[in-house]
Formats: C-alpha cells, sequence, structure tokens
C-alpha cells in the first residue's frame, strides 16, 4: 500500500506542477510549495490515502485549470469531494461570508473535509509566521482557525483540531 500512495502522491504532484502557475515575489505564498507541504504533513501524520491526496490537491480547482474529471479518473470521487470542500466560491464576494460558508461547507461533507482544511490552516500559519505576515495571520488564518472552531461538531476530535487551537492561540 505504501509505494502505490508514494506513486499516486508522485502523480499528483507532477499534475500540479504542470498546471499551476508559476510564483514569483509577488506572489502572496507559493501555492505549490505550500500544497506538497499540506500534502506531507497529512501523510507524515498517517492519514488515510484519501485525506493525503486531497491535501497535495486541495488548491487544484481554485488556482489551475485542472478539470474535476481529471481528478475523478485520476484519484476517485472521494478525493475530489474532499478538495470540492475546501475550495473557496469566489461567486461569494464578502470575504467573512466565503470564509463562514467554506467552513461550514468542510463541516457538511465530513471530519476528513475538515482535516484537509485545518492542515492547510496550519501550513498557513506557519508560513505567514516564518516571513512575519501579521496581515495574513490576523485577517486569514486566525479568522479561519476561529470558524473551525466555532463550527467543527464536538465528535470531530482528531488531534489536528488540537494543534490548529495551538496555533490560533498564538496569533490571537
Amino acid at each position: 500500500m505504501e509505494k502505490n500512495l508514494d506513486i499516486e502522491i508522485e502523480k499528483a504532484i507532477r499534475l500540479l506542477s504542470e498546471n499551476f502557475p508559476i510564483s514569483d515575489e509577488n506572489t502572496r505564498k507559493p501555492v505549490l510549495f505550500h500544497d506538497i507541504r499540506v500534502g506531507v504533513y497529512l501523510y507524515e501524520n498517517n492519514y488515510s490515502r484519501d485525506i493525503i491526496l486531497a491535501g497535495f490537491l486541495h488548491d487544484a480547482i481554485e488556482f489551475s485549470e485542472i478539470k474535476t474529471e481529471t481528478i475523478t479518473a485520476e484519484f476517485g470521487e472521494e478525493v475530489l469531494r474532499l478538495i470540492k470542500a475546501s475550495t473557496k466560491d469566489d461567486s461569494i464576494t464578502d470575504k467573512t461570508e466565503k470564509n463562514r460558508e467554506l467552513i461550514a461547507r468542510c463541516v457538511a461533507n465530513g471530519e476528513d473535509a475538515l482535516i484537509v482544511k485545518a492542515a492547510d490552516t496550519i501550513d498557513s500559519f506557519k508560513f505567514y509566521t516564518k516571513i512575519n505576515n501579521q496581515d495574513q495571520l490576523q485577517n486569514y488564518c486566525v479568522k479561519i482557525a476561529n470558524l473551525i472552531s466555532e463550527l467543527k461538531p464536538s465528535e470531530f476530535n482528531d488531534k489536528i483540531f488540537d494543534e490548529l487551537n495551538i496555533w490560533q492561540r498564538k496569533d490571537n
């Protein structure tokens, strides 16, 4: 199983690298490296295949021209469902409403979807802390973490939510 998962991860990274825009000094956050870090975090913490692959691919729909049909054909319906759960709805223009809808959709799609979003947020906390971007820490990371804490059902008790709470308290 492990070798097959590693091959699927490599396939996911190749798909991203062929389809993501190239980052430069004006990029808010280099998205390809961010997605790799999120996937590696989930892999190293022994999450399921679908969660890991969704972690690597969580920005695929939002930041590339990768078709949902491609994701389904290569990685399956469950991975696509998890990716779609953590993809922002750009038809919502109000940032607060957009973030609330995103987290509510993750919750509605189950604990696995919220785990992917929590890993995404933890990596953002780490990145913006490293580059000392207080604006993104307060106006994105903390707000998303607060929404996850607020909307997360009590039966969602994975250890990732405890780690997210630690990051959230650091920056509040």
